[in-house]
């Protein structure tokens, strides 16, 4: 195990075009796991790395599969295997804004909820990277699209993550097809069992390297607060009344526990949504732009289903279940607190779960601060709405639709302040736009009205 105090990028074997734009992103110092992992890595080591999400982590397995790739052989040289759509769009954004030093480096994205046509035809055109979810990969290799005979670095990203949603076998028929010479890093926010027997399985004298799952003391205050479990649910109202958090994420154990939380919540009047493994991909895409743009409060997820969520500015975490699993709860804390900013972590348990909140008060070498529920009264000025609501444009990036069509038509066209809207996302065959709650219902009649690009676009307004 080792954990390396951040020291600046220079002093690692990196080509002076790299380092330039690492300088050029921001990067001056590395984070420590990636000074913990990238000299291991840049020596070409096999390497199971733990550290948890927003630790820097995807720089630290870039660098390294950049560094090995040969941008003139036109041939698949590295595969990043994700466990969703989300990470691995993440992941294909992020190695590209480092690939910059190198000249046309071609990166695909393979991952479901995208036609296999475009993807294959992509391939078809040669690529250095590929960056995907295990299902879709295989489907290409089944299919022949896709050739791992050049393959020198495979990297297993979240790999606890795929092994909780049952991805095993299948990582197992890619590295399969892989060359057996190739460097493996394997990255993962918690070590189970089966990251043990996945290592033995795949790779050759691992280095492993851990870094602490910790947070600088006073950014996140913890306030814990006993419950029985008739006053579980309710007390998630009561924290939101009394704190009026502008977001908040509340982690369950279970699917079930989700929903139930979320229909109590949406029926005292909350902006709410459930985020776990039953949502259809387009459902888990506007939970995720709605959470993330400011026009739904509450998100209640599961552990699995909120992996690889970063969310800016998150006011607020809440634990209406404690995890069995202490390094899971540091990593469900770490999502609010970032970027320098303060956070409020507030966690429920009953007398059953007091096993499990000592074994975390040991992982974080502090003990728990305890808070009366008595103490929790409604602040003032009624229940909090989320500040913005979110318009659904029934067009994306194959109508050849950019920010600026969707942002002119609010506000040159519709004479919209630039202050009144929010963020644009768009995908595949739609575009999210949030505007202020008060034009919400305006905006959507005006632009079902006029135009964008010169077409006349479907638009609606996406409620609870």
């Amino acid at each position: 195990m080792s954990q390396a105090s951040p020291s600046p990028f220079s002093t690692l074997p990196l080509a002076p075009a790299t380092l330039e734009n690492l300088q050029r992103l921001g990067y001056l110092e590395m984070t420590a796991i990636q000074a913990a992992s990238l000299p291991h890595a840049l020596l070409g080591k096999d390497l199971i790395a733990q550290a948890k999400t927003g630790s820097g982590k995807t720089a630290a397995f870039a660098l390294a599969l950049l560094a090995n790739l040969n941008a003139r052989r036109f041939a698949v040289q590295a595969l990043v295997l994700c466990p969703t759509r989300e990470l691995a769009d993440q992941v294909s954004n992020e190695i590209r804004r480092l690939a910059r030093a190198e000249d046309n480096v071609k990166l695909v994205t393979l991952s479901g909820g995208v036609p296999l046509r475009g993807q294959a035809s992509s391939l078809e055109h040669g690529a250095h990277i590929v960056v995907g979810t295990p299902g879709r990969v295989m489907d290409h290799l089944d299919r022949g699209n896709l050739k791992l005979d050049a393959l020198n670095t495979l990297v297993l990203d979240e790999a606890d993550r795929m092994l909780d949603m049952g991805f095993v076998d299948d990582i197992a028929t890619v590295a399969k097809q892989c060359p057996p010479q190739r460097q493996t890093l394997l990255f993962s926010a918690t070590y189970p069992e089966g990251i043990a027997k996945l290592a033995a399985q795949f790779m050759r004298d691992p280095v492993t390297v851990k870094v602490q799952a910790q947070h600088a003391s006073g950014q996140i205050e913890q306030r814990w607060y006993e419950v029985t479990e008739s006053e579980r649910l309710p007390a998630v109202g009561r924290l939101l009344d009394h704190f009026r958090p502008a977001s908040a994420l509340a982690f369950c154990n279970t699917r079930a526990r989700c929903r139930e939380l979320v229909e109590l919540l949406q029926a005292q009047g909350y902006s709410a949504l459930a985020l776990h493994g039953d949502l259809e991909q387009r459902d888990r895409d506007q939970v995720l732009v709605r959470f993330a743009n400011g026009s739904c409060t509450v998100l209640v997820a599961t552990d699995v289903a909120s992996r690889g969520l970063d969310v800016a500015g998150l006011a607020a975490v809440i634990n209406v279940e404690v995890t069995p699993d202490p390094e899971v709860h540091v990593h469900r804390i770490g999502r609010t607190g970032r970027a320098g900013e303060t956070g409020l972590a507030l966690c429920l348990a009953s007398l059953d779960e007091m096993g499990a909140v000592g074994r975390i008060d040991q992982l974080q070498g502090s003990a728990s601060v305890w808070h009366p529920l008595a103490e929790l009264t409604p602040a003032s000025g009624g229940r909090l709405l989320p500040a913005m609501v979110t318009i659904h444009l029934q067009a994306g990036r194959k109508e050849k639709i950019r920010a600026g069509d969707v942002l002119g038509a609010l506000t040159a066209d519709l004479g919209y302040t630039r202050e009144q809207i929010g963020k644009i996302d768009i995908n595949e065959f739609a575009t999210y736009v949030a505007v202020e709650r008060r034009i919400g219902a305006e905006a959507v009649a005006r632009l079902n009205q006029g135009r964008i690009k010169g077409r006349s676009i479907k638009a609606r307004l996406l409620a609870d």
